[in-house]
């Protein structure tokens, strides 16, 4: 019998964690490019390190390692690769209207998405005989895909990955460090010799023209502004200055705080959970963790998708997926037990992220359609009802 009292608890803990999970991402990637920014660092780097990167997940699966979890944090990177290509990058393409064209850059990241889903199925299909060499393997992989797509976006043969995030509004006056700010010394003068003008006009008397009353009463209405309040008014908003380089670095401290607790109380809640309801840990992984961690993905395609920004909800899929099947994967196998990660291997799991990697790639290489979007929806669920009724 289920203590309800624990459950409604590590629930309760859980939706404060994936706040708190938001907040620290956000704060941590943003304030990571303002930094690098200042510091002079290429923003085709901050773009790649920045854009899809799922920082939020490493941050769970590493917690989820200190807690002696492995399955619960492999479960978590197979079921957010699942949840971007059936969950995220589907609701994308249902808001869309019409058929769907990718360009080139959309089917470069989407066959670069496939390759290393192929690798990393087969790495942890052979993990056992190959071991923590695995972990090496991907996560060098993951610097070569950085160095690579970073020389080829140099070279102009690839678009950058477009920023997912458009929460950075904390940030949005430090976009303009670096540009020129309006001078208001120009349009100032110009605009109190104008008003200066208009005050002193006045209508003529000749000695033809007689003084009548509808004179005086013309005189009367020609309008008499103060040019100091009219230059208030027209004045251009001035920009307040750029915040100091510490505010930054103590904000990306803040981030990384805040994704470091939130990792330890989402794997920590989850945990409890499986084992209240004595369910897999893997399963609670691919499921329940995993769709909770990758709902601002959801939420990103949901908008791309509505503005027929196409190029957004391919990279953020993609992107999302090779940071987690390389960086994140890489980690887990080189820090995680090899014991407990080969036990929470299953055939079904692996054939569901490399089939859902090769759909991605058909859909964007032919051109999606709306009932495209759907049968990829309808799989999703069906993936989820499979977990929940065999591998529980």
């Amino acid at each position: 019998m289920a203590n309800f009292d624990n459950v409604f608890f590590n629930a309760s803990a859980f939706v404060g964690g994936l706040f708190l999970l938001e907040f620290g991402a956000d704060r941590f990637v943003d304030h990571t490019a303002v930094i690098a920014r200042r510091l002079g660092v290429s923003p085709t780097l901050i773009a790649l390190l920045t854009a899809g990167a799922e920082w939020e997940e490493l941050a769970v699966i590493v917690a989820a390692l200190s807690q002696g979890r492995s399955s619960l944090a492999l479960g978590n990177i197979l079921g957010s690769s699942i949840s971007n290509i059936l969950g995220a990058f589907s609701l994308g393409l249902i808001f869309t209207s019409g058929e769907v064209k990718f360009d080139r850059s959309s089917k470069i990241y989407t066959a670069l998405t496939l390759l290393f889903t192929v690798i990393f199925v087969l790495v942890l299909a052979f993990f056992k005989s190959i071991g923590k060499a695995a972990g090496g393997l991907l996560v060098t992989l993951f610097g070569i895909y950085i160095v690579s797509i970073g020389y080829y976006i140099y070279k102009g043969v690839m678009a950058a990955p477009e920023d997912d995030d458009d929460d950075s509004d904390d940030d949005d006056d430090n976009d303009d460090d670096d540009s020129d700010t309006t001078s208001v010394s120009d349009s100032s003068e110009s605009t109190l010799k104008d008003e200066e003008s208009a005050s002193q006009k006045v209508i003529p008397l000749t000695p033809l023209t007689p003084f009548h009353d509808d004179n005086v009463a013309s005189l009367e209405s020609v309008p008499l502004t103060k040019p100091e309040e009219s230059l208030i008014k027209s004045a251009p908003k001035i920009r307040r200055p750029p915040r100091s380089l510490t505010y930054h670095v103590f904000q990306l401290i803040a981030g990384f705080l805040a994704l470091s607790l939130s990792g330890y109380i989402l794997s920590h809640s989850v945990s409890s959970l499986a084992d209240t309801f004595e369910l897999s840990g893997t399963v609670l992984g691919m499921t329940v963790l995993s769709i909770a961690t990758t709902l601002p993905e959801k939420f990103i395609a949901i908008c791309s998708g509505a503005r027929g920004q196409n190029g957004i909800v391919v990279a953020n899929t993609a992107g999302s997926n090779i940071f987690l099947l390389t960086l994140c994967a890489g980690v887990l196998f080189l820090a995680g037990d090899v014991e407990a990660l080969v036990k929470s291997v299953n055939t079904f799991d692996l054939l569901v992220t490399a089939a859902s990697a090769s759909l991605f790639a058909v859909v964007v290489f032919v051109g999606a359609k709306r009932w495209m979007a759907v049968a990829l929806l309808v799989l999703y669920f069906a993936f989820i009802g499979v977990e929940f009724a065999i591998y529980r």
